[in-house]
């Protein structure tokens, strides 16, 4: 079982508290790594079966430790989103882009394990 399916946050705060945030949630520019699928933490939209659409997410390539950017933005409400997802783009509504947990980069420095700034800069001279 992966580490995606097995860990559920179960309201936004958990979610915030260790620096996530919904894909839906995002702007243009946002970069990072998908961490979970499902929708647990938003709620799915009305009329959404949530298995058929973590399947089709899934399918797509949204899987633990992809990593994205959202290249570009609908012109009314800003939906759809189009998503660079590692080397595809593919394009979502943002209700359903709000099943994608995800850490953007700038947070992600902030997780790293103990020692881990010091082995970067040691591998970088």
């Amino acid at each position: 079982m992966s580490r995606a399916s097995a860990v559920r946050f179960v309201s936004a705060a958990d979610a915030q508290a260790v620096g996530l945030t919904a894909l839906g949630d995002l702007r243009r520019g946002a970069r990072g790594h998908v961490i979970q699928v499902g929708c647990g933490l938003a709620g799915c939209a009305p009329g959404t079966d949530a298995e058929e659409l973590e399947r089709r997410l899934l399918e797509i390539g949204f899987v633990e430790g992809a990593s994205f950017e959202i290249v570009h933005e609908g012109l009314i409400g800003h939906d759809p989103i189009a998503i660079k997802l590692d080397d595809l783009t593919v394009a979502l509504r943002r209700k359903e882009a709000v099943a994608v947990l995800v850490r953007l980069e700038a947070d992600e420095a902030e997780f790293d394990l103990p020692g881990a700034t010091d082995m970067k800069a040691e591998a970088a001279a």
